[in-house]
C-alpha cells in the first residue's frame, strides 16, 4: 500500500504518514459522486496518480503530465480532465469502511476509505508542497516499523486489511460488502488519562 508523509507543518497529522486525501472542494460537485471525485482528485494532487480512463483504456504517466500541464496554466482539476478527454475511474474505487472524528475534537472529519490499484503505466510523483515522503510498504511492516508514525485511524485501518491476504483478495472482500460500517471513535478519561477507544 502507499502511505504518503505529512510535512511538518500541515493543519492535520504533521510528519505522519498517511492516506493521499483530503477534503471535497466546489469541482468536484461537477462528477456524478463528489467524494469519488474529490478521492480521484487528492490522488493526483499528493501522489501525481491518475485514476481516469482516456477513450477505454487507463490513463498513463503521459496523461498525469498533460493534466500538470493544465493545471500550470490555470486550470482546475475537473476541467482539466474535461478538456483532455479523461473521464475518472470512480468504478475502481472500492470504498470498504468511513470514519467520523470523535464528539469531544473541535475540527472533525467525516471521511470515507477506499482500495484502488496502481495504474499500469503510472508511477507516484507527489506534488511539492502536498506530502515530504512516499512509500510502498506492506500492512505488516507499516504497523511494526518503529520510523513511520501513524495517527490513530490509520493505524486502525491498515490494521484491518493486515490479514496476509495478497491485494487482490483485501480489494474482492471490500467488493463484497453490503454495508459500509461508520466508524465513530470516542474520547473517554481513564484512570490512565484520556483515551480513544471505538466500539467496533
Amino acid at each position: 500500500m502507499l502511505l504518503v508523509r505529512r510535512p511538518g507543518g500541515a493543519d492535520f497529522a504533521p510528519g505522519a504518514f498517511v492516506f493521499p486525501g483530503g477534503t471535497i472542494h466546489a469541482g468536484d460537485s461537477g462528477w456524478p459522486d463528489e467524494i469519488r471525485g474529490a478521492a480521484v482528485r487528492e490522488l493526483f494532487e499528493e501522489a501525481g496518480i491518475l485514476l481516469a480512463r482516456h477513450g477505454g483504456e487507463f490513463a498513463r504517466d503521459r496523461h498525469s503530465e498533460k493534466v500538470r500541464e493544465q493545471i500550470s496554466r490555470g486550470s482546475a482539476f475537473d476541467i482539466a480532465l474535461r478538456e483532455l478527454d479523461l473521464t475518472p475511474a470512480f468504478d475502481r474505487l472500492v470504498m470498504f469502511t468511513r470514519w467520523v472524528t470523535p464528539a469531544q475534537l473541535r475540527r472533525r472529519y467525516d471521511a470515507r476509505f477506499f482500495l484502488a490499484r496502481l495504474p499500469a503505466g503510472q508511477s507516484v510523483r507527489p506534488q511539492e508542497g502536498e506530502v515530504t515522503d512516499w512509500l510502498w510498504i506492506s500492512p505488516e511492516q507499516a504497523l511494526s516499523d518503529p520510523e513511520i508514525t501513524l495517527v490513530y485511524a490509520t493505524r486502525a485501518i491498515i490494521e484491518s486489511v493486515a490479514t496476509g491476504d495478497d491485494s487482490s483478495a483485501v480489494i474482492a472482500r471490500a467488493r463484497r460488502l453490503r454495508d459500509i460500517q461508520t466508524i465513530e471513535p470516542r474520547v473517554v478519561a481513564t484512570a490512565n488519562g484520556w483515551e480513544i477507544v471505538r466500539d467496533a
